[in-house]
């Protein structure tokens, strides 16, 4: 399960954050996890708590906020969702099209709490 290095990796960044804040433990993190990432969302969220444990994060709530695979297309200009295996433009079908979302793993927010509890 390669989410438990992507949760450790996850947890060094707002790790340092809430130091950098001198926040007494994180409360929160939220993390924008794109369909192309190959991260499982529910891995992740399983895997976080493990990363954790014995750090001010420990508790801390992880929140994976799903970005759905979307493309431009360079023909007619409209954005669309098709479905990752066949990445063309819902509007004109030309598979000239460029990814916009969904290749994204990113840390989006931290909630800190200047005290523990």
């Amino acid at each position: 399960m390669h989410e438990l290095s992507i949760a450790e990796t996850i947890l060094e960044q707002a790790l340092r954050v809430a130091a950098q804040e001198r926040a007494a433990a994180i409360a929160r993190v939220r993390v924008r996890v794109g369909d192309l990432s190959g991260v499982d969302p529910d891995a992740l969220k399983f895997a976080f708590p493990i990363a954790a444990r014995g750090t001010v994060a420990e508790g801390a709530a992880l929140e994976a906020i799903r970005v759905p695979f979307e493309v431009a297309c360079r023909r007619c200009g409209a954005w669309s969702r098709p479905e990752p295996w066949v990445p063309a433009c819902a509007a004109c079908g030309s598979q000239e099209v460029d990814t916009v979302a969904g290749r994204e793993l990113r840390i989006e927010s931290l909630d800190l709490c200047d005290r523990r509890g």
